[in-house]
């Protein structure tokens, strides 16, 4: 923005006695004072400008910025290279959480790891996140979502029936649902077999729970319907622990999310990146 620049002062016409025109020219002193007027009017015009100019800028670095102007602030230190945080690596070399114990039984041809982690040994809430190894050998994380796992927490000695969910790392081959497949990468078995009924423990409908579901290779035989009911390890160590739709409360021993979710992992997980899920609580995987 410019200042308007300051006109000399205009001859106004006039006429004399005789009717004649000519111009009456102010007096020195006169001349002299509306000059400098003038001047200092220009002055402040301009000053007045470049204080409002300054104030807009100002005004815009304080909105740019969130808070009053101040001392600049102290840059951040950098984050070790070895790091685990994913505040402070986003894309780390190893899964955050995951320690050397568990992460040794992760295969290494796996890419997709969906990491189950529980909030304590003995609660059925669950956060769950799904990790893309990249290219470079750096973990890529999706969002993070709420879960639930079995009433009883978790154990590394699951048995049928002792509502407990099993700690370790199982390999992801089948998936399948009541529903239709919604575009899933996986092999999908649709049918009718996929029924809940009942109620939760907290008396929440289980219609819906078995809308979808993903197969975790716990006691099971990989490459086959989620309802198949081979469990290499014997009927007492028990099985049917999958990924499936969340009912809003604890499971018998899968781990479930939301249906939206379910979809999502459906077309996300690819048998060529070897899926696996990491499941247990937050110490235990610490390991």
């Amino acid at each position: 923005m410019t200042a308007a620049p300051s006109g000399a002062l205009a001859e106004r016409p006039s006429t004399d006695d005789r009717g004649r025109r000519r111009h009456r020219r102010p007096r020195r002193a006169v001349r002299r004072a509306v000059i400098a007027a003038s001047v200092v009017a220009g002055v402040l015009a301009l000053l007045g400008v470049g204080y409002v100019a300054v104030d807009r800028n100002a005004a815009g670095f304080l909105a740019d910025n969130g808070r009053d102007a101040g001392p600049p602030a102290a840059a951040p230190s950098a984050a070790p290279a070895n790091s685990a945080s994913p505040q402070l690596d986003p894309m780390p070399l190893v899964i955050p959480g995951l320690g050397p114990k568990t992460r040794a039984a992760i295969p290494a041809a796996s890419r997709q790891v969906l990491v189950a982690s529980g909030r304590a040994r003995n609660s059925s809430d669950t956060l769950v996140t799904l990790w893309s190894r990249l290219r470079d050998g750096h973990w890529h994380p999706g969002p993070t979502w709420p879960a639930h796992n079995a009433k009883d927490g978790w154990t590394t000695d699951h048995h049928a029936g002792d509502l407990h969910s099993p700690i370790g790392v199982f390999t992801l081959h089948d998936a399948g649902g009541f529903d239709a497949d919604p575009g899933s990468k996986l092999p999908y078995h649709h049918s009718s077999g996929f029924q809940a009924g009942g109620v939760g423990f907290d008396g929440e409908p289980l219609d819906e729970a078995f809308d979808y579901v993903i197969a975790i290779d716990y006691n099971r035989v990989p490459g086959t319907s989620p309802l198949d009911p081979t469990q290499p390890l014997g009927s007492g160590r028990g099985g049917g622990i999958w990924v499936h739709v969340d009912h809003g409360g604890p499971t018998h021993g899968c781990v479930s999310v939301a249906a939206s979710h379910m979809i999502e992992l459906l077309r996300t997980l690819v048998p060529a990146d070897h899926p696996v899920i990491v499941m247990g609580d937050g110490n235990s995987l610490a390991e």
